[in-house]
């Protein structure tokens, strides 16, 4: 049993408790705590609560997350690319088009099922039986860096980092259209869509800060290539912000224009570079992947014209 402790503040007061620990508990769905809830695993100043309870500010919450079941998802002999590893953790540059956990319709193939064999099994249990060792994760058609844990106790300082905002993390992007200005920032909180809630949207409902940094890395006139720097890690942030501006991401399926350029498979954005503190050693690593190959394809049909 791995419990977890938090503090309210009077601020907090009003808010229902399931919601409070999704967007203070990394890694766990709303879902998940509330089938804690129902089982008796959160309490407030030493009460179990349902997951309706309405928090009153200045209480000790107590999260028990049951340990991880035997994982179902069988390990699997795929390649990876690791830019790093040791006892505590590796760094994956994640190719596009690879799902990073298993979920319905993608129970095999993906990153965890090549962990578990690269791995033999050493991975953190904190995100659960689907997601072992996922510190965080990027979208399936998002190329570039992921950090991996390979026990609880890296697994919850890398978690704090990000929480904290201290993760250096660093994406290259192709959006549409043109900027007046070399570099800006996006502040613009993050929520799910109302209308479709598949989708996140800028919002100020029921959203949490959302902060991007950009630099004009070289335009094109009709595309810009750029370089993102994420603040914060909502979900489909970068594709959101940009969205938001009036410059998506090109190929994005999602938050893009309804003629897709199909030939990108997904949208072009890649995670590439990431740095943090070591968990143990603390000593601040970074890393950079090139770009890939779909990108530099790309990037080549733009100045050859052969994109408008």
């Amino acid at each position: 049993m791995n419990e977890q402790f938090y503090l309210t503040d009077e601020v907090d007061a009003g808010e229902r408790i399931d919601k409070w620990l999704c967007e203070n508990a990394d890694g766990l769905t709303r879902s998940a705590i509330q089938r804690f809830c129902e089982s008796g695993g959160v309490l407030a100043n030493g009460k179990t609560v349902a997951k309706n309870y309405r928090l009153r500010g200045g209480e000790e919450i107590l999260l028990r997350v049951p340990d991880a079941k035997p994982l179902d998802v069988l390990p699997q002999n795929i390649p990876v690319e690791i830019l790093y590893e040791d006892d505590d953790l590796l760094v994956v540059n994640k190719p596009k088009g690879m799902v990073v956990h298993p979920a319905p319709g993608n129970w095999d193939g993906t990153l965890v099922n090549a962990l578990l064999y690269h791995c033999a099994g050493r991975l953190s249990s904190i995100n659960g039986v689907i997601r072992p060792g996922i510190v965080h994760r990027i979208d399936k058609d998002t190329s570039g860096l992921l950090i991996v844990a390979k026990n609880d106790f890296s697994h919850s300082m890398l978690a704090e980092q990000i929480k904290e905002h201290s993760f250096t993390r660093i994406y290259n992007a192709i959006v549409y259209g043109g900027f007046t200005e070399l570099e800006g920032t996006v502040d613009a909180p993050i929520g799910r869509n109302p209308s479709d809630r598949k989708k996140m949207c800028v919002t100020e409902k029921n959203a949490r800060k959302a902060v991007t940094h950009y630099s004009v890395r070289e335009p094109f006139g009709a595309f810009t290539d750029l370089v993102l720097r994420l603040e914060t890690g909502r979900t489909h942030q970068i594709r959101v912000h940009m969205a938001y501006k009036g410059h998506p991401v090109a190929g994005d399926p999602v938050y893009g224009p309804k003629k897709v350029i199909t030939s990108l498979r997904g949208q072009c954005l890649h995670a590439r570079t990431i740095g943090f503190v070591h968990p143990r050693t603390g000593a601040y690593l970074e890393f950079t992947s090139e770009l890939p190959e779909y990108y530099l394809q790309f990037l080549n049909s733009i100045k050859e014209g052969k994109v408008r």
